[in-house]
């Protein structure tokens, strides 16, 4: 189950271990969620590095090159994230190897994004877990390590080890990651940012696990300006309104109420800092007929009036 909000969360040292033809897109996925999850919270709950095992810049497959700010060998953190995409076979080397086992003992998490996992794999670092590649690659990877247990997913998470698919999974697994370290609220932040209000509704949510749940929350999201009563979302879900309770209180340890009364307010940050709409033109946008309800509940949720934050 994940917590509602973990305001006291430690900040957290990610680092990304880069190799020449990476995947900007899985970069890019990788990374942005940990940016906006630091603006939202209003201080920095993630800290990245980029890393080669040389500390020269890395080339994408596009052409795009990264400076490293260090060596691998010269860094330690909460996590590291292999990530070699195209041409990745060039990088198993003894080196290679020798430089993820070493880096093992000062990271607390490893893990594999887009064929990262054949690079961990190579160096013995997948022995005896689940894992998962990108799914063009799985069962050559299958074959060449018998002693993991490989997984057609998106993502999987084993203990200290953690392994995706692709750009698209990076990003997922980076959703996830937030939820479980800063909470639940912050995820749902954050993903608002990135999706389009009814993206919550897929085949693999990245809110949450529960499809009903994700149904409720794109209910919510088109219908901000004009709150639904929580039965008629929970019906457009799909479940009764108790089911949708206790489901969602599951899934996101929070009421329905709270989780809509939250996105109502993460819509109305966003029309503070970015329109000159006044607060109770706002109110209105958001559901709220009086502007000074809104002003409570958005200093309630975010420590600061509209006025005081726009001003800010």
């Amino acid at each position: 189950m994940h917590n509602w909000e973990k305001d006291n969360a430690a900040a957290r040292q990610t680092d990304v271990l880069l190799f020449d033809a990476f995947s900007a897109h899985c970069l890019a996925n990788t990374v942005e969620p940990l940016r906006a999850a630091n603006t939202f919270a209003g201080r920095q709950v993630y800290a990245w590095r980029f890393l080669t095992l040389d500390g020269e810049p890395a080339v994408s497959s596009s052409g795009m090159e990264v400076r490293a700010h260090g060596r691998l060998a010269d860094c330690s953190g909460d996590l590291l994230i292999a990530m070699p995409s195209y041409d990745f076979l060039r990088h198993t080397t003894v080196a290679t190897a020798r430089a993820l086992k070493s880096a093992s003992r000062r990271y607390n998490v490893l893990a594999g994004f887009d064929t990262g996992a054949w690079l961990l794999a190579q160096a013995g670092l997948l022995d005896g877990r689940q894992a998962t590649i990108h799914w063009e690659e799985l069962n050559r990877f299958t074959e060449t390590f018998p002693q993991v247990q490989a997984e057609r997913a998106r993502q999987v998470w084993d203990g200290d080890r953690i392994t995706c698919t692709g750009a698209l999974a990076a990003f997922d697994t980076m959703m996830k990651l937030i939820g479980e370290q800063h909470g639940a609220a912050l995820r749902l932040e954050v993903a608002t940012l990135f999706m389009a209000p009814d993206a919550t509704e897929t085949q693999d949510p990245i809110l949450v696990h529960g499809k009903s749940v994700a149904r409720a929350v794109a209910v919510m999201q088109a219908n901000l300006e004009t709150p639904l009563p929580i039965a008629a979302v929970a019906r457009q879900a799909g479940r009764s309104q108790k089911d949708l309770e206790v489901r969602m209180k599951a899934e996101l340890s929070a009421t329905p109420q709270a989780v809509y009364r939250r996105l109502r307010l993460i819509q109305a940050r966003k029309l503070v800092l970015e329109t000159v709409l006044s607060v109770s033109e706002i109110a209105l946008r958001c559901g709220y007929d009086d502007p000074s309800a809104l002003t409570r509940a958005f200093k309630a949720e975010f420590g600061a009036t509209p006025r005081a934050l726009r001003s800010s």
